[in-house]
């Protein structure tokens, strides 16, 4: 672990070397700071509509942060010719991509954590109140919904030669899943056979990403979730996050180095 751990920690460093961070957190704090200037009366209905601004801001964010980081890592490495001496040491496949997981993971993380501590500022200046468990639960979720999406970015960087090519296909497929993965099943309904069979079953095949969106509970300050259904979110996030992991490894441990 102290070689996945490592690994991790020179994938944070170069996070914060580089602008990506700054400038979407600038960005996000400009245009809700923006927004909030026009709240001059105190309409709690603009005080809602401002933080459904912070947020979907934050959540495109941390998904290009997530994306961008996770899907130049390999190829990076390739480009460079650093995987050959990386690889020369006793660290083997499995260390890079686990190493590359966590580093981009953890990132994420921290980059959340300053995300929502603006968010909090924002909420409690305006309603000068702040419903803390709806927040802790909407970053744990979050944050956990990005190690989806960075497995699967892992995934995608093995597979696409092109970085550009895994942030393009990913994010589209992503915003497809917040967007219309929970009305599959509906659509399928409609269809006759074979079509409703596939929907179906691409329906139950896709991570459902919006499983750990929280984000009209905490614009709309509505009572906390169970945290037993907390807690099956997280281990759901867990199995996919393995899943495509393991898919990586295993497309990664195939191919030649060159």
């Amino acid at each position: 672990m102290k070689i996945v751990f490592a690994l991790a920690g020179v994938v944070i460093k170069e996070l914060y070397r580089r602008k990506d961070f700054y400038v979407l957190f600038f960005l996000t704090a400009l245009v809700t700071l923006l927004m909030g200037a026009l709240n001059i009366f105190d309409d709690g209905r603009v005080v809602r509509y401002l933080k459904e601004i912070c947020l979907l801001l934050i959540w495109i964010s941390a998904l290009v942060i997530a994306l961008v980081t996770t899907a130049r890592q390999i190829p990076a490495e390739r480009e460079s010719r650093t995987i050959f001496p990386l690889l020369a040491k006793p660290v083997t496949r499995g260390h890079v991509v686990l190493g590359k997981f966590l580093g981009c993971w953890l990132a994420a993380g921290i980059s959340l954590v300053v995300f929502y501590t603006f968010f909090c500022l924002v909420s409690a200046s305006r309603e000068h109140t702040v419903m803390w468990t709806n927040y802790f639960q909407a970053l744990w979720l979050h944050w956990w919904m990005l190690a989806i999406v960075v497995a699967m970015a892992v995934c995608g960087s093995v597979v696409f030669a092109a970085p550009s090519s895994t942030v393009t296909i990913l994010f589209c497929a992503i915003a497809g899943i917040l967007m219309l993965g929970r009305h599959l099943f509906k659509v399928a309904d409609q269809m006759p056979e074979p079509g409703r069979a596939l929907l179906y079953a691409i329906y139950y095949a896709i991570p459902h990403l919006e499983f750990f969106d929280l984000r009209d509970l905490v614009i709309h300050n509505v009572a906390q979730v169970p945290w037993w259904a907390v807690a099956g979110a997280t281990a759901y996030a867990m199995v996919y996050s393995a899943f495509f992991l393991l898919g990586g490894w295993l497309i990664f441990r195939r191919q030649t180095i060159c």
